[in-house]
C-alpha cells in the first residue's frame, strides 16, 4: 500500500507532523501547493495536514471538494492547532462541522494536534485577528468557558508539538 502526506503549513508545525507521519509511513511529505488532484490517483492511502485558522483547516478543500475523485482510498486529514487537549472534545466538533459534511466522514478519518503558535514569529495580520479576538473576549460580561478558553489561547507562546500524537493516524493507516 502506497501513501503520500500532503500539508498547508505556515509556521511549521503542520510540516513537522507531516514530516514525522511520512517517515513513519516511508512515504513522502510533499507542500500541497505542489501537488495536484489528479496526481492523487496512484496513492492508496492519502493523509492531508493543515493548521487551524478560527477552525478551518488550511487547504482541506483540496480533499473535500475532490472526495469523488478519490473513491477507494483510506484518507486521513489531521490538523494542528494550540487548543489544549483537555479542551478538544468541544473544540473538535466545532472543527468537524466547520469542515466537512456528515456523509464526508464515512470517508475521512479526522486527527487533530497540538501545533504552534511563536508570538514574534506570527504575520501581521494574524497578530491583529489575536489581540482583537482578545479584547473582544476579554470584554464580555459572561463568558463561557470556551470563551475564557480563547483569551487563555491569546496569549500562548511556545512549540506545543508532540510526535508521540501521531501513532493513532498511523495505526489507522496501517490497518
Amino acid at each position: 500500500m502506497n501513501s503520500i502526506v500532503i500539508y498547508k503549513s505556515k509556521y511549521g508545525s503542520t510540516k513537522q507532523y507531516a514530516q514525522w507521519i511520512a517517515s513513519e509511513l516511508g512515504c513522502n511529505a510533499v507542500d500541497a501547493k505542489n501537488i495536484k488532484i489528479d496526481e492523487l490517483s496512484t496513492y492508496d492511502n492519502i493523509i492531508y495536514g493543515g493548521g487551524l485558522y478560527a477552525e478551518v483547516i488550511a487547504g482541506v478543500s483540496l480533499i473535500t471538494k475532490n472526495l469523488n475523485k478519490l473513491e477507494g482510498k483510506k484518507i486521513a486529514v489531521f490538523s494542528t492547532g494550540i487548543t489544549p487537549l483537555d479542551c478538544r472534545d468541544y473544540y473538535d466538533k466545532l472543527v468537524i462541522n466547520k469542515n466537512f459534511k456528515p456523509e464526508m466522514l464515512e470517508k475521512i478519518k479526522v486527527f487533530n494536534f497540538l501545533g504552534k503558535m511563536i508570538l514574534d514569529e506570527l504575520s501581521l495580520p494574524h497578530k491583529t485577528a489575536i489581540k482583537a479576538l482578545k479584547k473582544l473576549m476579554s470584554g464580555k460580561e459572561n463568558p463561557s468557558e470556551m470563551e475564557k478558553l480563547l483569551v487563555t489561547l491569546c496569549d500562548a507562546n511556545g512549540d506545543f508539538s508532540d510526535k508521540s500524537a501521531i501513532y493513532d493516524l498511523i495505526k489507522y493507516i496501517k490497518e
